[in-house]
């Protein structure tokens, strides 16, 4: 499996996908850190997260997967939502909340 494959069926196959530096429990940079903050307080406590830090070949992939600079992404269902000022904005106004747990689902 090469590497954009990887990246397919981690994103498809996980209802919330961050690829992000570091884990949640110990990010290596502020802006990831931030959106597990954010998650987190929309109630999400259960993620799948990437450490890019830790795979050279996901971090210089998932940049080119969705042809998104940079790190954090966050998908949802399969779709990036965006890097950790999207996902502010997303927050701030409701909305990641209601994207993350549209029915009761997560």
């Amino acid at each position: 499996m090469d590497t954009q494959e990887k990246i397919h069926a981690q994103v498809t196959g996980n209802a919330v996908v961050l690829y992000m530096k570091g884990t949640p429990q110990f990010p290596q940079c502020g802006f990831s850190g931030a959106t597990v903050q954010m998650l987190q307080a929309c109630g999400l406590q259960d993620f799948a997260a990437v450490d890019v830090l830790a795979d050279p070949e996901i971090r210089a992939g998932i940049k080119a997967y969705a042809n998104w600079p940079t790190i954090p992404q966050l998908y949802v269902h399969g779709e990036l939502l965006g890097g950790a000022d999207i996902v502010r904005e997303l927050y701030e106004s409701g909305e990641l909340r209601m994207l993350l747990n549209p029915a009761g689902a997560l």
